[in-house]
C-alpha cells in the first residue's frame, strides 16, 4: 500500500511532515491549498481514516500510525482554536 507524507504550515508558521498509510490523502488536501483549520482538520481525519481503513481491509487490522496521525494534528490545532481565522496550508506531499 503506497505510503506518503504531506508538510503541513499551522497558523505559527511552523511546519509538521505528516503520515498517510494511503494517497487518498491527495484526494482531502491540495498541495498549496490554505484550509481554515477546522476544515483542515477534518478533511484531515476523513482521508486518515479512510486510509486506516484499506489498511484494515488489506491486512486485517487498521493503521495506528494513522490514528496516531490524526490524534496529533488534533492535539496541535487544540493550540490555535482561540486564533481568529486560523488557516493550514498544504507545503507539499512525498513518497
Amino acid at each position: 500500500m503506497p505510503e506518503m507524507h504531506f508538510s503541513v504550515r499551522w497558523p505559527d508558521n511552523s511546519v509538521t511532515d505528516c503520515y498517510s498509510p494511503s494517497l487518498v490523502v491527495k484526494e482531502y488536501l491540495e498541495v498549496g491549498q490554505t484550509y481554515p483549520l477546522t476544515d483542515f482538520v477534518e478533511r484531515s481525519a476523513t482521508a486518515l481514516n479512510i486510509g486506516s481503513e484499506r489498511v484494515r481491509q488489506k491486512f486485517g487490522y487498521a493503521c495506528s500510525s494513522a490514528m496516531d496521525q490524526l490524534q496529533r494534528i488534533q492535539d496541535t490545532a487544540k493550540r490555535f482554536e482561540e486564533v481568529a481565522d486560523a488557516k493550514v496550508t498544504i507545503e507539499g506531499f512525498s513518497p
